[in-house]
Parts: structure tokens; sequence; C-alpha cells
């Protein structure tokens, strides 16, 4: 059954075509929910809303785009604006759990993978989002275009403004490593 006759079935309440679509779409949308998130509990909570919003406006989809375009662009709007309303939270957690300034040289740090989670997690929303979908998730900037809804160009330069910032943010410890 293709994904036209799953959806018209959906619109239908036929819920064994719901969970079709879900299965179908659900790996991809918690893998862009937690690369945006950086947090499995989140990316799981963000997934779930996903879907919950997508089969409730299932009936205002015009088919135009490729649903799984549509889902992500659903996908995008929830964790950003997910992580807007624990981003305060987070903060002050960060805050109670950072110790003080150390004095002297700094140690060099073994782990590159959690370096670069940080200066991710660090880098603006949108720029963020467009980093992810273009070099983790694959997708291309008319892709991303039509996702967020911004200009291909807008996606290119944020992903350049996200590629620099990642640069700057992970400069002093790709030296640290030079032999």
């Amino acid at each position: 059954m293709d994904e036209r006759e799953l959806i018209a079935r959906v619109r239908t309440g036929d819920g064994a075509a719901e969970r079709l679509l879900y299965d179908a779409h659900v790996d991809r949308v918690y893998r862009l929910a937690y690369r945006m998130a950086g947090d499995d509990e989140l990316a799981r909570e963000f997934t779930q809303d996903t879907f919950v919003r997508a089969f409730e406006r299932l009936g205002s989809f015009r088919g135009e785009a490729k649903l799984s375009t549509w889902l992500h662009a659903i996908a995008t709007s929830v964790v950003l604006n997910g992580l807007r309303k624990v981003k305060r939270l987070r903060r002050e957690t960060d805050l109670e759990d950072a110790g003080g300034v150390a004095a002297g040289r700094r140690d060099a740090e073994p782990d590159l993978k959690q370096r670069l989670a940080r200066a991710i997690d660090n880098l603006p929303e949108g720029y963020r989002a467009v980093f992810v979908m273009h070099d983790v998730e694959g997708y291309t900037h008319q892709e991303i275009g039509n996702a967020l809804d911004i200009e291909t160009g807008t996606s290119k330069a944020q992903l350049s403004r996200a590629r620099a910032k990642l640069r700057e943010a992970l400069a002093d410890f790709a030296g640290e490593w030079v032999s």
C-alpha cells in the first residue's frame, strides 16, 4: 500500500493505517529530535508530540511536499518550541553544577564527542536546526527550506555560520591534539 492510500485511510480514522504511517517515519523523526535536543527523554517526548500534532493536522496536508518533509517541519517546530521551554530550567541546573574557575592550564579534554555535542547544543536554534538537518541527517538545502519555511540561500548561510561557530568553539581543542 502506498503512502497516499495510508494517508487517506488515516483521515477516515483507520488506526492500523495510522500505526503503519507512524512506524514508517518514527525513527527518522526521533533521530532529528535527538540530534536537535541532545537528550533521549526530550527526543522521545518531542517525537510523540510531533506525531500527535501531525495526525491532528493530517487533514490539512496537501501533498505538495513529501510526507517526510512535512513531518520534519512539524518536528523541527515542536523541538524548537520545546527547547525554548526547557532552556531556562537547563540554564539553572547548569549553573548549580558549575564549578569555580580553575587556575593554571586546562587539561586536554579526552572526549571529542562530548565537546562537539556541547558546541552543537550552544549554536543558535536556527543554525543548529540547519546544521543537524544538513550535515547529520543529509537533507538538501531545498528540503530544509521547505521544512523550516526559509529560503534556500538562508539555509546555506545558516549552515556556513554554524560551521564557523563550531570551528571557533573547537579550535582550542584541535590544537591540543596536533602532533
